[in-house]
């Protein structure tokens, strides 16, 4: 696998990890609770920032046991080992291709009180942690044969992708851009991370080189 075509995996990545981000769940109850608790808007990007390092986190370190995983079973199945990797993420974003066509419901997103904000901070933190970025595990595996260079450079890409949707789309609610026609995206949302899934999973199948 080339150089060139890690960065192409790390760029479909930095997708993936932005506009999962891009979700609703991902930065509506920030600006809900913070309008709630009467929040600043400095105060409500940071409680934003925090609960996003401790949803990329988990996601690191599931994608950590998943390399690991990966390299304990490379020596018995080195000559396949991209194909399964391929057909892993196709067979994941065919899953989320699938979901997009049958969840199509809006959330509704509860303006729940809160006695204090600690209790409100700790709530949004443990909320968003407890919810890793699945799609974004198979580029783990993907890059895994560019060694743990790969890795550290693909958990700074979910890192700010990730980090730079919820504070974007957090700060563009707060200033009352709300309505952005960005409906498409919650709508279609796991469509287009499905189809990014797919074609990245059959380029690391069928491009090893």
């Amino acid at each position: 696998m080339t150089s060139t075509f890690f960065a192409s995996i790390a760029a479909t990545g930095f997708a993936v990890a932005f506009l999962h981000a891009a979700l609703p769940t991902h930065w509506l109850p920030f600006v809900l609770v913070g309008r709630a608790q009467k929040w600043s808007t400095g105060r409500t990007l940071g409680v934003t920032f925090l609960a996003g390092l401790g949803h990329v986190g988990l996601t690191i370190v599931l994608g950590l046991a998943l390399v690991l995983a990966g390299l304990a079973l490379q020596p018995h199945i080195g000559g396949i080992f991209h194909w399964i990797v391929g057909g892993l993420m196709v067979a994941v974003g065919l899953f989320y291709v699938l979901r997009g066509r049958h969840s199509h419901s809006g959330a509704e997103t509860g303006r729940a009180p809160y006695a204090s904000d600690r209790a409100a901070v700790l709530a949004l933190v443990t909320l968003l942690t407890l919810s890793p970025c699945e799609a974004f595990l198979p580029y783990f595996l993907a890059g895994m044969e560019h060694g743990w260079q790969a890795f550290v450079a693909l958990s700074l890409v979910l890192m700010v992708a990730t980090s730079a949707g919820m504070l974007l789309f957090t700060g563009l609610s707060l200033a009352g851009f709300k309505r952005l026609g960005l409906d498409w995206v919650e709508r279609y949302e796991e469509t287009i991370l499905g189809a990014a899934l797919i074609l990245v999973g059959i380029a690391v199948a069928f491009f090893k080189t």
